[in-house]
């Protein structure tokens, strides 16, 4: 499928870019998809400005409006689905059932939790305190409530991985509490979110109150995050990128929400269900290509379940079919691009040099004559202080690292540099429950992959500041406000 050249959206117009259009590439055919705006450092900072302007009217505006809206838009990316779900598919490489079940669902499943989210009380009561007369004044009793406040104009820079479910995330919490944003897509597969904000456009977001800015080069983003009109940055990308976002902030004092990277650690106990284990971590190899942060790429496992393990992961990913995402029955589709896979593989190569054994993988599917395809690889005989264990490789690519006892497990599941999400696996749940609770990691599996979509998410260390999802995400985009009052 091919897409009409898009327009930048600022202002609620839809505007010409001033620096032309760039091809998207569909990872699997590497043919374009469509042609995405290259805005200038002026137009990003003209959407900024729109959004200043608009941040007075909106911030003032009923819960019971903003929540209509967003119920709307909701119903609008359901009424488009199956083109969004194509869309999708076509730009980042996901398979048809991700494209349609993760990303363009849970993307509008997020806006309709974000519309019930505006709705929830801002204002928490405090327990009144007894003051003595003094300086601050006369003795009395005084009252105080803690009012949650919008933030301002947030800057919204979302990862390519998921082109809906990243945006949602980060667009219906701000705008349910009263922010407006400045929305700045991954440049590999911008497409769908402007298929996001044309339903929010039609469901009757006013001007300004959501732009749209994007661009190939770091031009675009740059001007996002240091323009004067914005106040905080939500960002998810790499660690790298996000400590320079960081460092601007700083400068600005702009608030942040850091989602970066992560190289989960799956501590795989002896008294696990390996089957069980298998089945989660297998899902590095085929969940978007192994292409997400919270992966379980780093595998621990007791010495004497080892050889089992690794047997047992090699015949999964033996059964796991790689080729076309629009093809009927593919689980592993491309990874984003062609940079990216031989980043990939070049990791793999560092591996083998390092002295890992590559047990299944490693080389490009043979079947396949086109697209940025990687087959699902396993490394064995790792140890802790190689490069492919310690950094995030952002691929189908799982190292196996062996340890002793429970103790040494936990240790070699903190000694890195990233804490997003670590997993668990063991037969007694005490047991996994004791380990979880001594992981350096914002979140815990425990005998599974699944996420509760109400938890906080975010990470310790290098994967991020802040925590999201839930009612979480309303608070991290509004400012506490305490009003105190004498009784």
């Amino acid at each position: 499928m091919t897409t009409a050249p898009q327009r930048l959206f600022i202002g609620g117009a839809w505007t010409e870019p001033d620096h032309g259009h760039y091809e998207v590439i569909n990872p699997a055919t590497e043919q374009a998809v469509g042609l995405a705006p290259e805005a200038s450092r002026e137009q990003v900072y003209a959407a900024a400005a729109a959004a200043r302007e608009a941040f007075p009217a909106w911030s003032r505006s009923r819960p019971e409006e903003r929540a209509a809206i967003l119920d709307r838009a909701a119903d609008l990316m359901h009424r488009d689905f199956a083109a969004n779900a194509a869309l999708a598919r076509a730009e980042s490489g996901a398979t048809t059932g991700t494209a349609r079940s993760m990303q363009v669902a849970v993307g509008a499943a997020r806006f309709r939790r974000y519309a019930k989210g505006a709705l929830e009380p801002v204002e928490e009561a405090i327990s009144p305190q007894i003051n003595e007369a003094g300086p601050m004044g006369r003795a009395g009793v005084f009252g105080a409530v803690a009012v949650r406040q919008p933030v301002g104009v947030v800057t919204c820079i979302t990862s390519y991985n998921n082109p809906w479910a990243n945006p949602a995330g980060k667009v219906a919490p701000a705008l349910a509490m009263g922010n407006t944003v400045v929305v700045k897509p991954a440049p590999q597969d911008p497409l769908s979110v402007y298929r996001m904000a044309e339903a929010l456009a039609e469901a009757g977001v006013p001007p300004g109150v959501v732009n749209i800015v994007t661009g190939s080069g770091p031009e675009a983003g740059e001007a996002a995050v240091d323009s004067p009109d914005v106040d905080m940055v939500s960002f998810t990308g790499s660690t790298s990128v996000g400590q320079r976002i960081a460092e601007v902030c700083g400068r600005g004092m702009k608030r942040q929400l850091m989602e970066l990277g992560g190289k989960g650690a799956a501590v795989v106990l002896d008294d696990a269900d390996l089957d069980a284990a298998v089945a989660g971590i297998g899902t590095t190899f085929s969940f978007y290509s192994g292409q997400i942060c919270t992966a379980p790429t780093r595998v621990l496992v007791q010495r004497g379940s080892q050889d089992a393990l690794i047997e047992k992961l090699v015949a999964y990913a033996g059964r796991l079919a790689v080729g076309d995402p629009a093809a009927p029955g593919t689980v592993v589709g491309p990874v984003i691009s062609a940079a990216h896979r031989d980043r990939i593989e070049s990791y793999v190569e560092l591996g083998r040099k390092e002295g890992a054994r590559v047990v299944t993988g490693g080389e490009r599917p043979s079947h396949l004559d086109r697209g940025f395809y990687v087959a699902p690889t396993l490394l064995a005989d790792c140890t802790n202080d190689m490069r492919v264990v310690r950094e995030e490789i952002f691929g189908p690519v799982v190292v196996v690292v062996p340890f002793d006892d429970e103790e040494e497990g936990i240790a070699l599941a903190n000694d890195s540099d990233y804490g997003l999400i670590d997993y668990v696996w063991s037969g007694d749940v005490a047991r996994a429950f004791r380990v979880a609770r001594q992981l350096r990691a914002g979140g815990v599996g425990v005998n599974t992959i699944g996420r509760n979509m109400e938890a906080p998410f975010g990470g310790f260390k290098r994967s991020g500041v802040g925590r999201d999802v839930g009612s979480y995400a309303l608070h991290a985009y509004s400012e506490l406000q305490a009003i105190v009052w004498p009784g």
